[in-house]
C-alpha cells in the first residue's frame, strides 16, 4: 500500500491490488472521514481489486466533505459542481498514472452523493458505482447517458437522514439515464450493517 499522497489536487491512498483485470474501486468517504475510512470494506467486498481512496477537500469545522452544503440536506450546487469536475479530472489524471480501467464507485453518504453527482456530470469517468445511503445530489438533475452502467443503491428503512422517497428519485433519475440501476432498502439507519458488506459483495462479484 502507498503512503496517503498529496497530488495537484488530493491527498489520496492508492493500494494495488492482484486482480489488475477487475475495474478498481474509487472509495468516498462520509462526513467526517478520510482516505483510509473505506479501505477494510473495500478489501472486504472486493479482495484483490486495487483501491484508489482520495480525501475530500472541504473542510466543514474539522471534518472532511467532498463539497459544501447549506445545511442538512441542502447542497451548495454549485459547489457540487464545481468539486464534482475536479474529482472526475483527479479519477482521470490517476488512471494514467496508476495505469488503472474505469473505476467502480463506492461511496457512503456525502462519497456517496458526489459519487452520484459524477454520474450524472462525468459519466464517463466511472464503470458504475454503489451508492450507500446516497440522495439525490440536484433539485433539477441533469440528463446523463448512463446506458449500461450498473449502480447499486442502498438504503435504509429507519435513516433519520434521507427521506425514502429522496433515494427513490434518485434510482428514477439514474434509470431514466439508460442505468441498471438496482435499488435495495434495508432494515437499518444511516450507518452501515453486514446486509450491506454481503449485497456489495454479491454486487461486484457480477460486474
Amino acid at each position: 500500500m502507498m503512503d496517503a499522497v498529496a497530488t495537484t489536487d488530493f491527498i489520496h491512498v492508492f493500494e494495488p491490488g492482484a486482480e489488475a483485470s477487475r475495474p478498481p474501486l474509487l472509495l468516498l468517504h462520509g462526513t467526517g472521514g478520510n482516505e483510509r475510512d473505506l479501505l477494510p470494506l473495500g478489501r472486504m467486498v472486493a479482495p484483490g481489486v486495487s483501491l484508489l481512496s482520495p480525501r475530500g477537500k472541504v473542510l466543514e469545522g474539522a471534518m472532511p466533505r467532498f463539497f459544501r452544503r447549506l445545511a442538512e440536506g441542502v447542497f451548495d450546487e454549485a459547489d457540487l459542481t464545481a468539486r464534482t469536475h475536479e474529482l472526475a479530472d483527479f479519477v482521470a489524471e490517476s488512471r494514467k498514472r496508476y495505469d488503472l480501467p474505469a473505476p467502480v464507485a463506492l461511496g457512503f453518504s456525502n462519497g456517496a452523493n458526489i459519487a452520484a453527482s459524477l454520474l450524472l456530470l462525468r459519466p464517463e469517468v466511472l464503470a458504475g458505482a454503489a451508492l450507500l445511503r446516497a440522495m439525490s445530489p440536484f433539485r433539477l438533475p441533469p440528463k446523463a447517458d448512463l446506458a449500461g452502467k450498473r449502480v447499486l443503491i442502498l438504503s435504509g428503512a429507519l435513516d433519520p437522514i434521507i427521506p425514502a422517497q429522496d433515494a427513490e428519485r434518485l434510482a428514477q433519475t439514474l434509470s431514466a439515464g439508460g442505468g441498471l440501476v438496482d435499488h435495495r432498502i434495508l432494515p437499518t439507519g444511516h450507518g452501515l450493517s453486514q446486509g450491506d458488506v454481503g449485497l456489495l459483495r454479491g454486487w461486484l462479484d457480477q460486474a
